[in-house]
């Protein structure tokens, strides 16, 4: 009995605590448009200093041949200028195709790739959507690390993106 419970009791001592979590459910309305183009999409965390803290998805166009869907990730403005030009895409756990208008949702787990554990803080989560022969939009959601109780947050987009909610759970 001593023996079994022992082991119990240092299994959980050695059990990770849980760590937070964060859901993005963004939405690509479909639009009215001659010439449909699925958008390319960023989505990153950056902290109070707008630097980036994780690069958490990008979406481009992988199935042009040489690689000519990355010319065009440069019309992710702001998320090429913080820090897409110095990615070497494709980027593993983060890149992937475009997506099809609908509603997307990503998880993601504090320490587990590509979101690090965040030092305690302001943050926002950075969601920037383009379109060849289209616009561009950018929605920010700011939030608190460490995370305290469960919440959810949204940003509502006017034509590129629509509605974007971040789920946090500690």
């Amino acid at each position: 009995m001593r023996t079994s419970l022992s082991v119990l009791l240092c299994g959980a001592v050695s059990a990770p605590a849980a760590a937070a979590e964060l859901d993005v459910t963004l939405q690509i309305p479909q639009l009215d448009v001659a010439e449909y183009h699925r958008p390319y999409v960023a989505v990153w965390i950056e902290g109070a200093d707008q630097r980036v803290a994780a690069n958490l998805a990008v979406w481009y166009d992988l199935k042009k041949k040489d690689g000519e869907g990355t010319k065009w990730l440069k019309d992710l403005r702001q998320w090429w200028r913080r820090s897409g030009r110095e990615l070497q895409m494709p980027v593993d756990g983060v890149s992937g195709a475009t997506r099809v208008v609908g509603e997307h949702t990503l998880h993601f787990s504090a320490g587990k790739a590509p979101l690090p554990e965040l030092a305690p803080g302001q943050y926002q989560l950075m969601v920037e959507a383009a379109r060849e022969v289209g616009g561009r939009e950018l929605l920010k959601i700011p939030f608190q690390w460490p995370i305290a109780k469960a919440e959810q947050l949204s940003a509502q987009g006017s034509a590129e993106l629509g509605r974007v909610t971040l789920a946090l759970k500690p």
